[in-house]
């Protein structure tokens, strides 16, 4: 089995925004797309592991643009299974367009957890196998981020089309949220160069998160997004765009 799987993606006008361009968690579908297409190819697909009682989740992804593709572009998209580490299956994924030019790289870590418990798996103890490629285009493995004091807050709420089909909010919307906290005009004076996105607690529907965030002095957005529990106020997710 080859250990790099590749597929092409047309960007269509629902994977864009006003201004046509493709949206950030169009990125994050596409990478977290590919790696279920593959896991297909390698017998390790969403049945085949909910057979075990298990799923593939995402705790953290890194993507760096080197320009966003517009709507009517053809991708051509590549991924490969790095080697797992102590905690994650790591896997890559670079976007080319019809040229040949590169438009973004990705790198997710992916974990296992069991279906009825919610609980992560380490690899070593899952009994999964992947094999790992290192092929020398792969962005470092993504590290965790600081929560900061935030000026700025605002609380929404989980709905319907939020959910997916592991009973969880969808973790591209995540960056759908990120994106809206900001109005048009900005996202046509910034250009989107890099993000970090990390994964801290599952959210389901009718939960409210408050999105504290800030824009930093040298174009950083970074979002922090709480979910109070009785008197605890558990962090869910953390963001990180880079603009320029």
């Amino acid at each position: 089995m080859e250990s790099v799987f590749t597929q092409t993606y047309e960007i269509k006008d629902n994977m864009v925004d006003c201004l046509g361009f493709l949206r950030p968690s169009q990125i994050l579908f596409i990478a977290q797309d590919m790696g279920g297409r593959h896991c297909r190819e390698l017998a390790l697909s969403y049945d085949e592991m909910a057979a075990r009682g298990l799923f593939w989740a995402v705790s953290r992804h890194r993507v760096q643009i080197t320009r966003l593709p517009r709507s009517g572009e053809i991708l051509r998209v590549e991924t490969w299974p790095m080697p797992a580490t102590a905690a994650a299956f790591p896997r890559s994924v670079v976007a080319y367009d019809e040229g040949g030019k590169e438009c973004f790289r990705s790198i997710t870590l992916w974990v296992i957890m069991t279906l009825d418990t919610r609980k992560m798996i380490a690899p070593g103890k899952s009994g999964i196998m992947v094999p790992g490629t290192v092929r020398g285009l792969e962005l470092a493995n993504p590290k965790g981020l600081v929560p900061r004091d935030m000026v700025n807050s605002c609380p929404r709420k989980v709905c319907f089309t939020d959910i997916d089909r592991n009973g969880h909010m969808n973790n591209t919307r995540y960056l759908d949220w990120v994106d809206d906290l900001f109005p048009s005009d900005f996202h046509r004076e910034h250009q989107l160069k890099e993000l970090l996105v990390c994964y801290l607690a599952e959210s389901r529907e009718g939960q409210t998160l408050d999105l504290h965030y800030d824009l930093g002095d040298a174009d950083c957005v970074q979002v922090d997004a709480y979910r109070q529990d009785g008197e605890e106020n558990h962090r869910v997710f953390s963001a990180r765009m880079l603009y320029a």
